[in-house]
C-alpha cells in the first residue's frame, strides 16, 4: 500500500473527516422523508398517493440532468468551492419545498434540492479520492455510514414531528420537511473551515496552475503517482499526455469517460442499485399502511431499513478484500432480490426482509461509491467518472419508484411491482460481475 503524499500528510485530517461526514448526513436526511408523508401530502394537495410517486423521482432525474455538468463545474471553480455552493442551494429547496402555498413550491423546491445534492453524490466520492487516498474504502463506508443513518433518521422523524400541535392544530408536512434541513448549516461552516486553507497548498484558478486547477489541490497531484486504490503506476513524464494540465487532464476526462465501456458497466451499476433504493423507500411505508399498520409505523420501519443500512456500509470496507473484491458487487443484490421475494411471500418475516434488504441497500451504495474510487486511477478520472455514471444511473434509477407505482395501480397488489424489482437486482448482479474484475477506466 501506498504512503499518503506530502500534502495530504500536511494537512490536518480531523476536520476534512468532521466535514466530509456533515456533507454526508445531508445527501439523503432532506429527501427521505417523502415515502412516509405521501399520504399526508396526497390528502394537501388533493392528488392520489400514486402521483405522488413522481415525486420520488424528480431527484433522481434532477441528478441525470446535473451530474454531467458538476464535474465541468469543479474543474472551473474547484471542488471543495463548488461542494459550498451547493450547501446553500440546498438551504434554499428545503426552505423553498416547505413554503405554503401551491404545489408549485413543493416541486420546484425539490427538484433545487435535487440539483444540490447532485453536486455532492458527484464530488464526494472524489475528494475521498483527493484527501484520504490510502483509505478509500474506509473512508467511504464510513461516509454511506453516515448518510444512510441521517437519511434514516429524516425518515423516522417526518411523521412525529408533522403530528406536534401547535395551538390545537398540527404542525404538519411541510414543518416535518422544513426540519430535515437543520444540519446544513452545521455542514456548511464545517466544510468552509475544513477547506480554508486549501488555496495556499492548491490554487484553485487556472492560470494559477498552468491551464486550469480542475479544483484539484497538491494532494490529488500527488496522487497521480500510484494509488492504493490503483495499484503501481510510475509518475507521467513530461511531454506524455497525462502530463498535461490538471484542468485540462479534466476536460479531456469528461469527454473520453463517456465512451469508455466499464464507465458504462459501472453507471448500470449505480443505477440499480439506486433504483432498489428509492422503489423500496418510496414504497414500503404505503404498502405497510395497505396492510393495516399506523403511519407512524410505517415510517419508523423505513427508518429501520436505512439504519440497517448503516452496518451494510461499514461491512464494504472489513470485506472488499482478497478474493472476494471480485465477487462482491455481484453476491449483494442477490440478497436484496430474496428479501424482496420474502416481503412479499412471507410478510410474517416482515423485520427479518426489511433488516436483510437494510445490510444490502447500504452495501450496494458503499460498494457503487467504491467502484467510482477505485476503478479510477487518478481524482480527476474519478470525477469523471462520478459525474458520468451517476447522471446515466439517476436516470435510470428515476423510473423506478414511477414504475413501481404505476404497476401497483394497474395490477391492485403488491407482486407485480415487486417482479420490477427483482428484475432490476438481477441486472445488478450481471453488471456486478462484469464491474469486479481489476481493470480502470479511460485506460483503453
Amino acid at each position: 500500500m501506498t504512503a499518503p503524499s506530502a500534502a495530504a500528510r500536511s494537512r490536518p485530517w480531523i476536520p476534512l473527516f468532521i466535514a466530509v461526514c456533515l456533507v454526508a448526513a445531508n445527501m439523503r436526511m432532506t429527501i427521505m422523508g417523502v415515502g412516509p408523508l405521501l399520504d399526508q401530502i396526497a390528502d394537501d394537495q388533493g392528488v392520489s398517493p400514486s402521483a405522488l410517486g413522481a415525486l420520488a423521482s424528480v431527484p433522481l432525474l434532477v441528478w441525470a440532468f446535473v451530474s454531467p455538468l458538476t464535474h465541468a463545474i469543479s474543474v472551473r471553480i474547484g471542488m471543495s468551492r463548488t461542494i459550498s455552493w451547493s450547501l446553500v442551494v440546498l438551504a434554499i429547496g428545503t426552505v423553498w419545498r416547505s413554503l405554503p402555498g401551491g404545489p408549485l413550491n413543493l416541486w420546484l423546491g425539490t427538484a433545487l434540492i435535487g440539483a444540490a445534492l447532485a453536486v455532492g453524490n458527484v464530488l464526494m466520492p472524489a475528494v475521498i479520492k483527493r484527501d484520504f487516498s490510502h483509505r478509500v474504502p474506509l473512508v467511504m463506508g464510513v461516509y454511506t455510514a453516515v448518510l444512510g443513518a441521517l437519511g434514516s433518521v429524516g425518515a423516522g422523524i417526518v411523521a412525529p414531528l408533522s403530528h406536534i400541535e401547535h395551538g390545537g392544530e398540527e404542525l404538519g408536512w411541510r414543518f416535518a420537511m422544513l426540519g430535515t434541513g437543520v444540519l446544513i448549516l452545521p455542514a456548511l461552516v464545517a466544510w468552509v473551515w475544513a477547506n480554508a486553507g486549501r488555496r495556499t497548498v492548491a490554487p484553485m484558478h487556472p492560470e494559477q496552475l498552468g491551464g486550469g486547477a480542475g479544483g484539484v489541490g497538491a494532494a490529488a497531484l500527488e496522487a497521480l503517482a500510484p494509488e492504493a486504490s490503483g495499484g503501481s503506476r510510475a509518475a507521467d513524464s513530461p511531454g506524455r499526455p497525462d502530463a498535461r494540465a490538471p484542468g485540462a487532464r479534466g476536460r479531456s476526462a469528461g469527454r473520453r469517460i463517456w465512451r469508455d465501456r466499464l464507465a458504462w458497466l459501472v453507471a448500470f451499476y449505480m443505477g440499480a442499485q439506486s433504483a432498489l433504493f428509492y422503489m423500496l423507500t418510496t414504497w414500503l411505508a404505503p404498502l405497510e399502511i395497505s396492510r393495516g399498520r399506523s403511519e407512524v409505523e410505517a415510517g419508523f420501519d423505513v427508518m429501520f431499513l436505512q439504519l440497517t443500512g448503516i452496518a451494510g456500509s461499514i461491512l464494504i470496507p472489513l470485506l472488499y478484500r482478497g478474493r472476494l473484491r471480485r465477487w462482491l458487487p455481484a453476491l449483494i443484490p442477490i440478497a436484496m432480490g430474496v428479501s424482496a421475494t420474502g416481503i412479499v411471500f412471507l410478510p410474517e418475516l416482515l423485520l427479518l426482509w426489511i433488516l436483510v434488504y437494510g445490510l444490502a441497500t447500504g452495501a450496494s451504495l458503499s460498494m457503487g461509491l467504491t467502484l467510482v474510487a477505485v476503478r479510477a486511477r487518478t481524482p480527476e478520472s474519478s470525477s469523471a467518472l462520478s459525474g458520468m455514471s451517476q447522471s446515466v444511473g439517476y436516470l435510470l434509477a428515476a423510473g423506478g419508484p414511477i414504475a413501481f407505482g404505476w404497476l401497483h395501480e394497474i395490477s391492485a397488489g403488491w407482486t407485480l411491482p415487486f417482479a420490477l424489482l427483482f428484475a432490476v437486482a438481477l441486472g445488478q448482479v450481471l453488471a456486478g460481475l462484469a464491474v469486479g474484475r481489476d481493470r480502470y477506466v479511460l485506460e483503453h
